[in-house]
């Protein structure tokens, strides 16, 4: 797949040129001959925290291509913001990403239908400080969080469920902007929080989440919140594979071992309105002391992937070169 990168640097260049005032406005991304894969079907987890806002799944890319970023639940940069995913956007041969931004309203982001009230549907809205859940979209513990309220007129049942991912081009979205919309875009907007950008360079760094693995049906779609201990697990994993400490075998068994566990969490969650038991929580506990024994013991015996170890010392090599060409 070839990769292209000049936008970016097209768009870093502007940013100098573009008043400060005028700054979050500037959307910076990347470019692509291919379009993303179709958005993968998952349940969304229930909020953990009153407060937190859901911010859909996406999917990103990188130098190796298309990786899927889960959706979490995160805590808002501050009290009547929203948050306006990003979306792929098709221009003149190549598809950019429009990066996503928190604002008072939602702005438009390609029409794509994100679900969990990224799809016409309104998933909640801020009643004086505190945000209020409409239970008849999002997946809310009313037992635990009590802000919430019922509106099903808002939902929108479309007979044929579309999946895609991006905006224009050859098969993708035809939808454009709202006049609400287009005047969201010209508010002021704040950038993904440092949450936000942790989740997605962890997901990054998990090879489990690249359509070229999963073949766009990522094992962990969503999560609850950033920085869970699944999370850090997965984070664990990626590196052994980055370092070579974990060969393809061992990466692939702990990855299915995470899945089932998750799994697992997630049965257990909608079995018991959305939380888990004692019991549970300490049956969890220690099959995840089990996985982190398990990812150790991997990392640290006779066998690793070689060929990842070659690779990344080619591309220390060629990372030094760059940092001194004189030499």
């Amino acid at each position: 797949m070839r990769k292209l990168f000049s936008m970016r640097i097209l768009f870093l260049a502007l940013l100098f040129l573009v008043p400060a005032a005028s700054r979050a406005q500037v959307s910076l991304g990347v470019s692509v001959h291919v379009g993303p894969p179709a958005l993968p079907a998952y349940e969304q987890p229930p909020c953990p925290v009153e407060g937190y806002l859901w911010t859909p799944g996406y999917w990103a890319y990188g130098h190796h291509g298309y990786y899927w970023v889960p959706g979490v639940w995160v805590a808002p940069p501050r009290v009547g913001v929203l948050w306006t995913p990003g979306y792929w956007g098709w221009n003149e041969g190549l598809y950019l990403f429009h990066a996503g931004y928190w604002g008072p309203h939602i702005g438009f982001y390609g029409g794509v239908n994100y679900g969990f009230g990224y799809n016409g549907a309104v998933g909640g809205e801020w009643r004086g400080g505190r945000f209020a859940y409409n239970t008849a979209v999002v997946n809310v513990n009313t037992t635990v969080i009590h802000n919430t309220y019922i509106n099903k007129t808002v939902i929108v049942n479309n007979r044929t469920v579309n999946r895609t991912s991006f905006n224009g081009g050859p098969g993708g979205i035809t939808e454009r902007p709202t006049r609400a919309e287009m005047s969201a875009r010209r508010e002021s907007h704040i950038r993904p929080t440092a949450a936000q950008a942790s989740h997605e360079h962890l997901a990054s760094a998990n090879r489990g989440n690249f359509a070229s693995e999963n073949h766009g049906k990522p094992a962990t779609a969503a999560i609850s919140r950033v920085n869970t201990r699944e999370a850090n697990q997965q984070a664990r994993i990626a590196k052994g594979v980055s370092s070579g400490q974990l060969t393809p075998r061992e990466t692939s068994h702990l990855e299915s071992r995470e899945s089932n566990i998750n799994h697992e969490v997630h049965n257990d969650r909608a079995a018991n309105g959305g939380k888990l038991t004692q019991q549970e929580r300490a049956q969890v506990n220690h099959q995840q002391n089990n996985a982190s024994k398990q990812i150790y013991d991997d990392k640290h015996n006779t066998k690793t992937d070689h060929a990842a170890q070659q690779h990344n010392a080619v591309v220390k090599s060629d990372h030094a070169q760059s940092e001194h060409p004189h030499h």
